[in-house]
């Protein structure tokens, strides 16, 4: 978990939170995702004026499909321009190299993801094509590859090196999502409202308060897209990154928020409770403990 500090506000009368701690631990089978084979080599790689080298232990590799959707740039003006044209819309950029068997093996699973997710821009840099390429690699600091890095209106949001599927299929859907059923909030007042409109239908809100770049808080949240798309009629599930704006700042301050991700079960305009942590069994024998399922620890 990550640690937030420097909250000393208290919560507003309307919003206070239930003072018993919630340590309960649930333990789960239940398992929403195909699991790919992680890639778990590390790159050892060294770049020069001259040449681009890896070092790296070949394993099996998945056949890519049709990777139309993934842009191929050569040069610093094309990478800027792709930068440019997709605005607001996530960039995914896999710096590789031709001699990289790990570049191999994580591509056909990038080209997955361009064909799942539409409004996303999947680009890919061969660092060892030519001078244009490794002068890119150079300005991007590219020392490891595969290299991922995450784009928004021209900004470098986050990045990772050497990581297998299950991570970058969760930093996409972490850092990309606009289309699931999670509602996305960007401040204080947004909670406020979601709130208010939950009121009548007695629905359970499931409030996911999280960091930026926050390890644990990117490893949760396919469960929280998953169980948000399977539990649409009972529970609203909502996100919020504190570190997003002053509001949304103050609002972790607000909600005695020390460590994300935190999840908030709030009903009729009262939080009922809390979760703390990414566990995913946790987290579900949370939810539906709130829902009213017995749920033997």
């Amino acid at each position: 978990m990550a640690t937030v500090t420097s909250f000393l506000s208290k919560p507003p009368s309307s919003l206070s939170p239930n003072p018993n701690t919630l340590s309960s631990v649930f333990s789960s089978s239940l398992s929403f995702f195909t699991k790919p084979r992680p890639i778990t080599t590390r790159l050892e790689t060294s770049r020069t004026a001259k040449k681009f080298t890896t070092k790296a232990t070949a394993a099996p590799t998945k056949k890519a499909g049709s990777d139309e959707r993934v842009k191929k740039v050569h040069s610093i003006e094309e990478f800027d321009d792709a930068l440019r044209t997709a605005k607001n819309r996530l960039v995914v950029v896999e710096f590789a190299a031709s001699d990289s068997d790990q570049s191999l093996q994580i591509y056909p699973f990038m080209v997955d993801l361009s064909r799942q997710c539409n409004d996303v821009e999947f680009i890919l840099v061969m660092g060892d094509e030519s001078e244009k390429t490794k002068e890119l690699c150079k300005r991007e600091r590219i020392d490891q590859v595969p290299h991922f890095s995450f784009y928004k209106n021209m900004e470098k949001i986050h990045e990772e090196e050497a990581i297998g599927p299950d991570m970058l299929m969760g930093d996409v859907l972490y850092y990309g999502d606009s289309h699931s059923a999670v509602v996305q909030l960007h401040s204080g007042e947004d909670v406020e409202r979601l709130i208010e409109d939950h009121k009548s239908d007695h629905k359970l809100v499931v409030l996911d308060v999280g960091l930026k770049h926050c390890g644990p808080c990117v490893k949760v949240y396919p469960t929280v897209i998953k169980l948000s798309r399977m539990m649409t009629d009972t529970v609203v599930f909502a996100r919020m990154n504190g570190d997003e704006n002053d509001s949304c700042m103050r609002f972790l301050r607000d909600m005695d928020v020390v460590e994300v991700p935190t999840f908030l079960f709030i009903r009729d305009g009262e939080i009922k409770g809390r979760y703390v942590g990414s566990g995913k069994g946790e987290l579900i024998g949370e939810i539906l403990r709130y829902q009213g399922v017995r749920v033997t620890y």
